[in-house]
This record gives C-alpha cells, sequence and structure tokens, in this order.
C-alpha cells in the first residue's frame, strides 16, 4: 500500500494485506527506543550530582556529563542520515542499539579506576549510538500512518519516553545514590585510604544499573534483526526541489525549528541536571528524596505527554507549543525568585508543561520537506547539542554567583522565551524562492 507522510512524500509500505493493523508491532518496537533512550538521559540528573561527588567535581566541571553526551548529537547528525539512507531504518536502529550498549557497558572499568574522563567517553559512545535511534525513530514514527496524525503519533511515542524519565531517577535514587555525603571538613579528616575507599564505593555504584541497560540494549538489538519492519522507501518527482544539507535550510521553517529544538533540549537540561542540587540546597531535602522528587518530575513529564497527545486532538499544535512556553516561562521565575519547596512544584511544573515541545517541534519542522525529510532531521537531532552548550554554561553562572543554583534558572527561562517565538511565527511554512 502506499502512505503519504505530513512531509508529503508518498511512501511504499511493505506490509502484508496493506492493512492499518500492520503498523501496530512496529509503532510498538519503535516506542520502545523512545523508551530506551528516556532512560539514558534520565540518568543524567542522577549521574551529574553523584559523580559530582565520586569523582571531586565542581558545578561546571559535573555538566561536562551533559556536554559529553549530547556533543555527540552534534557529531553524530551527518553520519546518522548518511548511515539511515546506506543501509535503512531497521539496520540504522540496531547499528544505534548496539553502540548505545558498548558505551553503557564501558562504565565498568570508568567506575573501577574512578577515571572521570572514561565516564566522559563512555557517555560520549552512548550519545553516539542515541543520535543513531532518534535520526531514525523519529522521522520513522512519523511516517508510520496518516500524515493528519504525525504530532499526535510522535507524542504518543515520545509519551513512553516520558515513562523512562519517571522511572530513572527513581531507580538511580535507589541502585546509584548511596545518601551519604560527608562535609568538606569531613573529607578532608578522612585518612587518604579511608577517602579513596569511600569515592571508590561511590563511583563503582554504577556498574550495575549500566550492565543492566546495557544487557538489554543487546536484546532489543536482537529482537529487532529478526522482526519485519515496513520499508519506508521515498518516490520522488522530477519537479520536486532538492535542497542539499546546507541549503535546506532556506526552509525557513526548518531553520526556526532548528533553532527552537536547540534552545528547547537546553532548557530541559539545565532544568534536569541541577534538580537534585537545588532540592538540597533551597528545599533542604536529602538525595535520596531528592531523587523521588525528580521522579515526580519525570512522573509530570509522562503525564504532560499523554495529556498533550490528547489536547492535539483539539488544539492546533503552534497554539499548545506557544501556551505551554508562556506557562514554563513563569515557573522559571518561581524557581528563580521562589523558595523551599515551591521551588521543586515550580521545576515539576516546568517538567509537565515542556514535555510536548521536542516532539511538537520536531514535526512541525519537517512538515513539506518530502524528499528532504532524512536531512531535515539530521538537522533537528544535530540542534540537540543545545543540551551540551547550555548546561555548561548554566554551571559556569552557577560557581560564578558562589553556588547560587537559581540564578542559572534564568538560562532556561530565555530558552522558553525563544521558543515561544517559534511557536506565534516561526513555525509558517513559507514556499522557496525560485
Amino acid at each position: 500500500m502506499q502512505v503519504t507522510n505530513q512531509t508529503g512524500d508518498i511512501h511504499e509500505v511493505a506490509s502484508e494485506g496493506g492493512k492499518g493493523t500492520k503498523y501496530l508491532l512496529p509503532f510498538i518496537l519503535i516506542t520502545s527506543l523512545f523508551f530506551l533512550w528516556g532512560m539514558a538521559h534520565g540518568l543524567d540528573g542522577i549521574l551529574i550530582p553523584h559523580l559530582k561527588k565520586a569523582c571531586e567535581l565542581n558545578n561546571r566541571q559535573s555538566t561536562l556529563i551533559d556536554t559529553s553526551i549530547f556533543f555527540a548529537y552534534f557529531i553524530m547528525a551527518i553520519p546518522a542520515g548518511i548511515i539511515i539512507k546506506k543501509i535503512g531504518y531497521k539496520n540504522s536502529i540496531i547499528t544505534g542499539l548496539l553502540v548505545f550498549a558498548a558505551g553503557a557497558f564501558l562504565f565498568v572499568p570508568a567506575a573501577n579506576n574512578r577515571t572521570y574522563e572514561l565516564f566522559l567517553l563512555a557517555l560520549f559512545i552512548i550519545g553516539c549510538g542515541l543520535t543513531i535511534l532518534e535520526t531514525s525513530a523519529n522521522p520513522y514514527a512519523a511516517i508510520l500512518g496518516p500524515a493528519e496524525s504525525s504530532s499526535t503519533r510522535l507524542n504518543l511515542a515520545a509519551s513512553f519516553n516520558g515513562l523512562a524519565v519517571t522511572l530513572a531517577p527513581l531507580l538511580g535514587g535507589v541502585f546509584i545514590l548511596s545518601g551519604v555525603n560527608h562535609t568538606p571538613e569531613q573529607m578532608a579528616s578522612m585518612s587518604e585510604v579511608a577517602k579513596a575507599s569511600y569515592l571508590l564505593e561511590e563511583a563503582s555504584a554504577v556498574k550495575l544499573p549500566y550492565i543492566i541497560l546495557g544487557s538489554v540494549l543487546v536484546l532489543v538489538a536482537i529482537i529487532f534483526y529478526f522482526m519485519h519492519l515496513p520499508s519506508m522507501k521515498s518516490q520522488q518527482t522530477e519537479t520536486e526541489p532538492k535542497p542539499g544539507f546546507f541549503s535546506v535550510l532556506k526552509f525557513s521553517h526548518l531553520s526556526w525549528a532548528v533553532v527552537a529544538q536547540f534552545f528547547y533540549v537546553g532548557a530541559q537540561v539545565c532544568v534536569t541536571s541541577f534538580f537534585v542540587r537545588i532540592a538540597q540546597k533551597e528545599a533542604g531535602l536529602d538525595e535520596k528524596t531528592a531523587a523521588y522528587y525528580l521522579g515526580i518530575y519525570g512522573f509530570l513529564f509522562m503525564l504532560g505527554r499523554f495529556s498533550g497527545t490528547f489536547f492535539l486532538k483539539f488544539i492546533k499544535d503552534y497554539i499548545l507549543l506557544s501556551i505551554y512556553c508562556i506557562i514554563s516561562a513563569f515557573l522559571c521565575l518561581v524557581a528563580i525568585y521562589g523558595s523551599g519547596i515551591y521551588i521543586i512544584y515550580a521545576l515539576g511544573g516546568i517538567g509537565f508543561f515542556m514535555s510536548i515541545m521536542f516532539p511538537t517541534i520536531f514535526s512541525l519542522g519537517l512538515v513539506g520537506l518530502k524528499s528532504n525529510t532524512e536531512t531535515g532531521s539530521s538537522w533537528l537531532v544535530m540542534s540537540i547539542v543545545g543540551g551540551a552548550i547550555l548546561p555548561y554554561a548554566m554551571g559556569t553562572l552557577i560557581d560564578m554567583k558562589h553556588d547560587d543554583i537559581q540564578s542559572g534558572y534564568i538560562i532556561p527561562l530565555l530558552c522558553f522565551v525563544i521558543i515561544l517565538s517559534f511557536g506565534l511565527y516561526g513555525h509558517k511554512v513559507k514556499a522557496l524562492k525560485q
């Protein structure tokens, strides 16, 4: 049968009988990928405060965890698009899963040696695997069904990403965080042997979770290898414009989407990276309780995805995006100027309202690209590098402000203002000038 996706291409779908139900199992498999990379990102919020302690880092150094994983998106976005064109969606997904698993297993020697640089290398490799997965799975989910429900389908799949963001901090709080935090004075009074033993024990806590994660990834890769997925091949017309990698940015709505996605991912990572620290410092919570609240944040993120999928049936996607940006900006102000537990409530609210932003920006950016969908997808995935740059800027600002974590939340506030501009007018599709 033939399927026309949101971007206007006609795709041949190799499915028996040509019935819509044949999309169900492929869609479930693709949705599992959203869950898996959600687990990887959900654990970052635990890794940052944990490795800050285990490897004795400052705020700026701890954000290199984000820099490593998200810089990989920038490096791998173009190769990922090429890989998809060369070996197809299915083989690209399997490749991404195996690269992801290799990075997870590298956590074992990194922990054994308490080597921060090796942790960063492992996270970079994980980021490379995630780039291949996201470049494959996002457009595949978008075209795996009717064009008019593309945003809804992406948000539904991304809702399971939100489920992972809920579970990851809870599991990380149980299996990674020890709940033991020594003051600088206590650390200074320890013998070298006792201090080294304590820090090594803290670093080693990450091994079991990442061994399990890597094993699951290998298992899922094997399932994909033996499963049939509908093949999607674009059929391009001779009159269709063929912009190259850079000239595709002549689609102004795509250019806007790339900018919006850069700032969205930066905002999301900023909020979660310092969640545990601000919960400890401003709300007086211990690290395990802070991880529990981070899990609630993830639940609200997931709830926002599911409810957003429902609302998108009645509200235009760009309108809902704009409304959520305004609310998120207001909640950032509460996080900056509020006090106590209300700061944590505000951050949880941000999780709810920014939940639909990534898939909505992604689908709006791909409208009308036709045979350039893969190239546009590469640009949108490459823009995820915002998650590498903006948290580092936030950590630097916090260090400059003498560990005033609240002041750092001005960065996500500015991000939501920029995304609002995309929702109000940047998303509009304009004809290319001949």
